[in-house]
């Protein structure tokens, strides 16, 4: 087979994961995740007076949590491997926290675009490797 008649296969395949049924779950549980991450943190800080900082560790934990088990059960529909699967998902997590520190520092700081700007990129692009990512190396069957 050709190289670019592999390159073409790969391209479809990778183009129906983000056609599927699952990644439609999946869009919908980080739009709500967004929403719920933003209410708590603003209850968390108006409500109970926390300041931003606590809120925020209080209100990550919280989110993580509920993102991992919707991602688990409804999106993925993974069952077992509950130990290796949380393992793999805060490895996840804290390389894309790298990452979107080292994108702020070099789009940002070094470069000079715009933070939002930059930031609402590096989401967008996190959003697509970690679909795949969830789907052939954290929730794996």
């Amino acid at each position: 087979m050709k190289f670019s008649q592999t390159l073409r296969r790969l391209y479809y395949f990778f183009l129906g994961q983000f056609k599927s049924q699952q990644f439609r779950r999946y869009f919908t549980v980080g739009c709500s995740g967004v929403v719920l991450d933003l209410a708590s943190l603003y209850l968390l800080k108006t409500t109970i007076g926390l300041t931003p900082v606590v809120a925020v560790i209080i209100n990550q934990v919280g989110m993580a949590a509920y993102i991992f088990l919707l991602n688990k059960y409804w999106v993925f529909g993974s069952s077992g491997a509950f130990t290796r699967q949380v393992t793999r998902y805060i490895t996840l997590m804290i390389v894309n926290y790298g990452i979107a520190i080292g994108w702020m520092w070099f789009f940002n700081s070094y470069l000079g675009f715009n933070y939002l700007l930059m930031r609402l990129v590096n989401i967008a692009l996190s959003t697509v490797w970690n679909f795949l990512l969830y789907r052939f190396f954290v929730y794996r069957k």
